[in-house]
């Protein structure tokens, strides 16, 4: 019965309500649809339309479907609300009423409700996809699960998919994911191993929908349509700067419980943003259908950025969103969040085709308008002497306008003082009637325009695209990595800066206005009147860097930008000095994660630096192999050995792995590493060495308790750690005590307890080792921000 009420329904829609002449359908295979989450908000808004549209453009395909909403809730309470759900579904306009009204009838037979919390309630919905196989004698061709749900849920969901929904021997599974994909780097590389452990890289879909947005998707191809016109001006001699700008109008209400953990960089610009960045500026592949090379291409683009720190980034939060939190989250009148709601990030790629050229990511809730696009702005050489308004004046651009706005569909344009574009396929049109209204300066007239023939929503484009296995509009496991290796450092440095208060919607005036200066981002307003309750503390501005004593040592203190930023200038200046003595600098830096801020600085802003006279010592390594993101010298190899011009010879890692073997004694890497030291070091004195301060006050990798009198005279030493890996290599105090200068960098309200009980403690190495620095003919300046220093 099933078999024939599909096939003749499928027969009465083939024919259409529009005289079409009736077509022979030859069914393919079964599909099985499952949403889990399929009562939800996202399954509401935009899933089952998207579904429903799949089926629609399918029907004469040959292939046959069913559909499942997965839940949480007993099926009697939740069906009743799926079916409302399924109600609103819509045809597109070039569906007769009638033939809408079968294909919905027939979409509602096909769909059901079922629960989905426990593995028996997975293994009873496959013994059920399998009986309707063999009934119906139908062959399956795949099993589609989208997971609308929280990312927690994911690695549980997959493996229970695994274990009991694996289609038959022959069809495939394709599993949708939903951002967010992990909170930072490390979060996103278990999530990743988690659903690596139960389904295969390419079964798995994770979806940014701005991928679907049809101007977004138009990016490659109007590039390869358009080569002839912009090879010549694609490059850092030609573009003025690119920009990518999401705007929103609305407020989180709603959403504070998630959004308070992710902020905006985390929702829209990590992922959306730099997507779209991508798109802008890799290299064009030259098979389109390639999703290996399309993803080589990205990648190399990834790796080109230069590291992002704190100078390149703004922060704002729009003023209602405390109070909002405070409500949404039971919070107490007092209870302060540093979450942003604005974010304006100054990104630039490190190729000869773009040396120099920034490109801005904006985003924002609380703004003056809603509207998305992508700006390439052109350098304009030609000055009209008295017609400022002729075309040639005005500005050369191209933008991909993703909606909204005050132009209300999406287009793509190229102002016509640069070329006329080609049209692209049959799916776009070009406009030529234009309203009065300006687009980014211009008047809708001064553009070449094109947009759809008919608009798409972006999720149901991208339903079409899993459904056909089309990989490219999907984020796999290397992509999203290599997008949270970009983004980690940056969102680490910016957890403790104060976001702008700003009031929202048209009031903000120009209080978000920002200001580039070389790699640096900074808001053109500098001085902004908050009140205090609103930052939740004293303004960072009212502190300058201060200098006095700490243990009877020079200490320098400031806000913690300001501190990387002074000791940076001290290193460099220790650094020419040290080369215009004697032609060679001898900097020895430790691991952990403080120094990270530090290295930004110092590849981003000191390029006078004298790299090339410079070598790089390690002052301790844990033994695990150099390769490995638990090293010190993985770590400082990445934020900042890699963005410098250091000669590979002059970079000095500890030798922790000997005969295949990790810190074993009998191997000598530490009297290897001494031997060095003594032979290239004049006087095995560093020019500058670079220490952290632990929570338990070890400083290197020499711990409490550590017996470290019995280490004699030796520069280099094996030493046992408490937490894994327990074993280290480190520099001693013979060796740090000798060098010319010492830094103490100390850094984070984390350190305020420590940094009071050392002002309090007599030496005592072998209880708190930091207080055996004494440098005996040298000097010693402890770094201490505000957070550290007064809590």
């Amino acid at each position: 019965m099933f078999v024939t009420v599909v096939l003749l329904l499928v027969a009465l829609c083939a024919q259409g309500g529009n005289g079409e002449e009736r077509e022979t359908v030859q069914r393919s295979g079964h599909v099985s649809v499952v949403i889990v989450g399929g009562t939800g908000d996202l399954a509401k808004k935009y899933l089952w339309q998207g579904f429903f549209q799949l089926y629609i453009n399918q029907v004469s395909s040959g292939n046959t479907f069913s559909f499942y909403a997965g839940g949480l809730s007993p099926a009697d309470k939740a069906t009743p609300i799926f079916f409302e759900i399924l109600k609103t579904v819509s045809c597109t306009n070039n569906v007769s009423q009638e033939r809408c009204a079968l294909l919905k009838e027939q979409f509602l037979r096909l769909s059901q409700y079922r629960q989905l919390k426990s593995l028996e309630e997975y293994q009873d919905l496959a013994k059920h996809i399998e009986k309707q196989l063999q009934e119906e004698g139908m062959k399956e061709a795949g099993r589609l699960f989208y997971l609308s749900v929280p990312a927690f849920a994911y690695a549980d969901i997959a493996d229970k998919i695994n274990n009991s929904c694996r289609p038959t021997a022959g069809a495939w599974l394709r599993v949708v994911l939903e951002k967010p994909f992990g909170h930072d780097l490390r979060s996103a590389q278990v999530l990743a191993s988690q659903l690596g452990n139960s389904l295969k890289e390419e079964e798995m879909y994770r979806i940014d929908h701005y991928l679907g947005k049809q101007v977004v998707a138009q990016i490659f191809p109007f590039r390869i349509e358009n080569k002839k016109f912009l090879d010549p001006i694609w490059n850092k001699h030609h573009i003025e700067r690119v920009e990518i700008v999401l705007k929103e109008t609305l407020d989180v209400k709603g959403r504070i419980a998630f959004y308070d953990q992710y902020g905006v960089i985390r929702d829209v610009i990590q992922n959306h943003l730099t997507e779209v960045m991508a798109l802008l500026t890799m290299r064009l592949p030259k098979n389109l259908s390639s999703s290996e090379e399309v993803l080589q291409n990205k990648m190399q683009i990834f790796s080109s950025l230069l590291p992002l720190g704190k100078n390149q980034a703004v922060v704002g939060q729009y003023q209602a969103y405390k109070s909002e939190v405070q409500q949404e989250l039971n919070k107490t009148n007092d209870h302060i969040s540093l979450t942003p709601t604005f974010a304006a990030v100054l990104a630039h790629v490190d190729e000869a085709q773009y040396e120099g050229v920034p490109v801005l990511l904006i985003s924002g809730k609380m703004l003056d308008e809603r509207v998305g696009y992508a700006r390439i702005l052109f350098k304009n050489d030609i000055f009209c002497l008295e017609n400022h308004n002729a075309v040639h004046c005005k500005p050369k651009q191209i933008v991909f306008y993703f909606g909204h706005g005050t132009l209300k569909y999406p287009a793509i344009l190229v102002s016509k003082n640069l070329f006329k574009p080609v049209l692209m396929n049959s799916e776009w049109k070009e406009v030529t009637e234009h309203a009065d209204v300006s687009v980014l300066g211009l008047p809708i007239s001064d553009y070449y325009v094109q947009t759809p023939v008919e608009q798409r929503e972006a999720y149901t484009e991208l339903i079409s695209h899993i459904f056909a296995g089309r990989r490219n509009s999907f984020i796999s496991t290397e992509n999203l990595l290599a997008s949270w290796d970009i983004w980690t450092p940056l969102l680490t440095g910016l957890a403790g800066t104060y976001p702008r208060i700003y009031p929202g919607g048209t009031d903000n005036g120009d209080l978000l206005d920002v200001c580039l200066k070389g790699k640096d981002i900074s808001y053109n307003s500098e001085v902004v009147i908050i009140s205090s309750d609103q930052m939740g503390g004293t303004p960072a501005n009212s502190f300058q860097v201060m200098q006095g004593k700490f243990r009877s040592s020079d200490m320098v203190s400031a806000w913690a930008e300001e501190l990387v930023e002074r000791l940076a200038a001290d290193i460099q200046e220790a650094a020419e000095e040290a080369v215009h003595d004697s032609g060679v600098f001898h900097l020895a830096l430790s691991g952990g994660s403080t120094p990270l801020a530090l290295f930004h600085r110092l590849a981003l802003h000191h390029f006078s630096f004298p790299w090339r006279n410079t070598h790089v010592w390690m002052v301790d390594e844990r033994c695990v192999p150099l390769t490995e993101q638990e090293s010190n010298f993985y770590t400082l190899q990445n934020h900042l050995l890699e963005h410098v011009r250091i000669p590979y010879y002059n970079i000095h890692p500890m030798p922790v792995q000997l005969n295949q073997r990790l810190c074993v004694e009998e191997d000598g890497g530490a009297q290897l590493y001494e031997k060095e030291i003594s032979n290239l070091v004049n006087g095995s004195r560093f020019h500058f060495l670079l220490l952290g301060v632990g929570y338990d006050g070890h400083t290197a990798s020499l711990f409490p308790d550590s017996k470290l009198d019995e280490l004699g005279g030796s520069l280099v030493a094996l030493t046992e750690s408490p937490v894994k890996p327990h074993q280290r290599m480190s520099l001693t105090f013979s060796a740090i005590n000798q060098a010319h200068r010492v830094a103490l960098l100390v850094m984070g309200k984390g350190k305020h307890e420590l940094i009071t009980q050392l002002s309090r403690v007599k030496d005592n190495p072998n209880k708190w080792p930091v207080t055996g620095v004494k440098p005996a003919k040298g000097r010693l300046v402890w770094y201490i921000d505000y957070d550290a220093l007064l809590g």
